[in-house]
């Protein structure tokens, strides 16, 4: 999983702030990642002092929808970018839109 982690875009990493990526064994909700935080869209003047958001990837689901290790890597990489897409304020529905759904 650190080398699909590696396959992200420096152009997306580059403008995160203030966010941790966790690879977690499973998932309680049956999902293959999770945003929790606050957009980047949405903070304000007030924004300090605020613990990381936090993008997790669930190691088991990921591995139950990939059947080579290929298909991990790309399921990975497509996973955090669509995590990623959240901290900037991008919507389940927008990402659907764009094919990353």
């Amino acid at each position: 999983m650190a080398d699909a982690l590696d396959t992200i875009p420096e152009e997306l990493t580059g403008y995160m702030d203030n966010v941790v990526i966790t690879v977690a064994e499973t998932s309680p909700e049956g999902l293959l990642g999770l945003y929790e935080g606050i957009p980047l869209t949405e903070r304000g003047d007030g924004y300090f002092g605020v613990l990381p958001d936090q993008i997790s990837i669930y190691r088991r689901e990921i591995c139950g929808v990939c059947e080579t290790p290929e298909d991990v890597v790309e399921q990975v990489r497509i996973t955090v970018v669509h995590e990623i897409a959240h901290h900037f304020g991008i919507s389940d529905e927008r990402l659907h839109e764009l094919g990353w759904g």
